[in-house]
């Protein structure tokens, strides 16, 4: 599939949230999913800062390694914060030469292999929701107009999540955002258990449980509750019940 094919399925993805069934977690999830792969960056992250002031990180729901033990530190201080309070673009280089303020951030990302580093706001008009955070292990920046599509992808999105919050069902999508972190922590729980069962890797366990809420059009987080409780993917006899 060509790159432009994919930027333009993307956006489709994006805009794809007045379903009865939208399911948050996962919206954001193929967002950093697309980023890495359209990007060709090392790891990508959502933080959010809604509802409440505090950035919190319920995407990517399977974090490498380098990336689980950064996102702490990202949502104190680093450009993923720094976008989010600016509602600007940051992008400063390379780490070698990164802000002072960033002096927690920059030593865990570079000893965890990471060189650059930047961030982009989900962001409509006046409201600011979080932001992306764009990380790469590599001798060279995001280009220009990589980093200005990885806006315009945060911009998308920012805009499905308004309208899924404001048109359609507020309540239910503030719940998800909520308990967004926790859930990840099931499915993290859940992907371990799978992939022990049936002996295949985290990876393959994740796109699994993935494949599987969406063919039939089950939460994300209900089909990692039913793995977690029964070790197994929810039946078809179940599937109702699980994504209540």
């Amino acid at each position: 599939m060509s790159r432009e094919r994919k930027i333009a399925e993307t956006f489709v993805e994006l805009a794809d949230t007045f379903v009865a069934d939208f399911d948050v977690i996962d919206f954001l999830q193929q967002l950093t999913v697309r980023c890495c792969d359209i990007f060709a960056v090392t790891d990508v992250a959502v933080l959010l800062a809604y509802p409440g002031p505090q950035l919190y990180s319920p995407a990517p729901c399977d974090p490498s390694p380098a990336l689980a033990g950064l996102l702490e530190l990202a949502m104190r201080e680093g450009p993923a914060l720094d976008a989010y309070q600016t509602s600007d673009t940051v992008a400063p280089g390379s780490l070698s030469s990164a802000p002072a303020a960033w002096h927690d951030f920059t030593a865990l990302a570079r000893e965890s292999g990471y060189t650059y580093a930047s961030a982009v706001p989900l962001r409509l008009r006046r409201d600011t929701l979080g932001s992306l955070l764009l990380l790469r292990a590599t001798d060279s920046p995001l280009p220009t107009d990589d980093l200005a599509m990885a806006q315009a992808f945060a911009d998308a999105a920012t805009i499905g999540l308004l309208h899924a919050r404001t048109l359609q069902q507020a309540d239910n999508l503030n719940g998800q955002l909520h308990t967004a972190l926790h859930s990840r922590i099931i499915i993290e729980q859940a992907k371990g258990y799978l992939a022990a069962r049936r002996a295949i890797s985290p990876d393959e366990a994740f796109n699994l449980m993935r494949r599987h809420a969406r063919h039939h059009r089950l939460l994300l987080t209900a089909v990692a509750r039913h793995v977690v409780d029964t070790g197994e993917l929810p039946s078809h006899a179940t599937d109702g019940a699980s994504s209540g």
